[in-house]
């Protein structure tokens, strides 16, 4: 009788020993099938978020509109090869690029840029004009978080909303100081993103 009992308590933790074996093993594949479909999910919606419509390093001064008061910098970069530094003795509108002949509607235009500053007096912010056949320019500004003082590189963006049938002839990217200081701007981005 102590035999029988002694091969019943036995195949019972088998059994138990078993169940958690194939529990931590559900546990494992339930874990990897949640993370490969959240890299999916991110996958998506990174491809239907948007897309890159110009890139603008800046490691030469081509393209660069405003000449007065800015100069290529090799040393202080946020991507190794080179940045714009601004020196502003006084309020200034600086005037990068144009861009023409982009094909957007209906969806968010993104201007986004690195910024970094020393000593700015007053606020620095990006700023970015649309043109609008038949309507004129209008404008959107990063008011919303304007850098002042001394800070490292920081990623700033401004959005423009068009709507069906807004295609903008041409957009104007610019830096606004609104004070003095020195600023660099580096790995320029314009960007389509889809409204929701």
């Amino acid at each position: 009788m102590e035999r029988v009992q002694y091969f019943r308590d036995k195949r019972k933790r088998n059994v138990l020993k078993e169940g958690k074996n194939m529990s931590k093993k559900w546990m494992v594949i339930a874990v990897l099938c949640a993370g490969v479909f959240s890299i999916a999910g991110c996958v998506q919606e990174l491809l239907i978020d948007g897309a890159e419509l110009r890139d603008f390093p800046i490691d030469s001064m081509q393209g660069i509109i405003t000449r007065t008061g800015v100069m290529i910098d090799e040393k202080i970069s946020s991507d190794g090869r080179g940045s714009l530094r601004i020196t502003a003795t006084g309020p200034a509108v600086v005037r990068l690029f144009e861009v023409r002949n982009i094909d957007v509607e209906n969806a968010r235009l993104v201007y986004q840029a690195k910024l970094r500053t020393k000593d700015v007096k007053g606020s620095v912010y990006l700023e970015m004009w649309c043109h609008l056949p038949g309507k004129g320019e209008f404008f959107s500004r990063g008011l919303q978080s304007p850098l002042t003082g001394t800070t490292d590189w920081t990623q700033e963006e401004i959005p423009f909303f068009l709507k069906k049938g807004e295609t903008p002839d041409y957009v104007k990217l610019n830096l606004v100081v609104d004070g003095t200081g020195t600023i660099w701007i580096d790995d320029i981005h314009l960007l389509k993103k889809f409204l929701k």
